[in-house]
This record gives structure tokens, sequence and C-alpha cells, in this order.
């Protein structure tokens, strides 16, 4: 299965888009530093995921989400991480 994931941080007030294998792996890397693209913003906190069976899907998705439209999106799906 292939996933696309967002994280959300506190300290940065933004959202981090993502698609791999393992989120719950990834997630654990973003927080250790390993990602200099989301370093600054640790700790990043699961807010969503969306399962594909393909890798092609999966990105497809991801790049919809990372798009006006689906930042629009999940402004309006995803609000859980509004604390």
């Amino acid at each position: 299965m292939h996933y696309v994931y967002v994280l959300w941080s506190d300290k940065l007030k933004k959202r981090y888009v993502g698609s791999t294998k393992d989120y719950q792996k990834r997630l654990v890397e973003h927080n250790n530093g390993k990602t200099s693209f989301t370093k600054a913003g640790i700790p990043w906190r699961l807010i969503h995921v969306e399962e594909f069976s393909d890798t092609s899907s999966a990105r497809q998705r991801e790049l919809f989400l990372k798009s006006g439209a689906g930042r629009k999106w999940l402004d309006g799906h995803v609000t859980s991480w509004q604390t």
C-alpha cells in the first residue's frame, strides 16, 4: 500500500504533505530531523492519512493536496489540527 499523509507543526503553524509506503516510519523520520525541509517544524503531528493501492495514485493525490484547490480541500475537511 501507499499513503499520502498530512502533518501539522504547531511551532510553524504549517502543514506538510507527503507520500510514502510507511507513514508511521516517515513521521518518526520527520520528528528526528532526518528531513531538512521539515526539521525546523519539529514536533510534527499526523493529522490526515489516505491509502492507495499504487504509487502513481498516491503521488497524484499528493500533488493535488499541495495545489491551491488541495489546500482549500484540506482547510474544509481536515480541521482537527486547528487547536
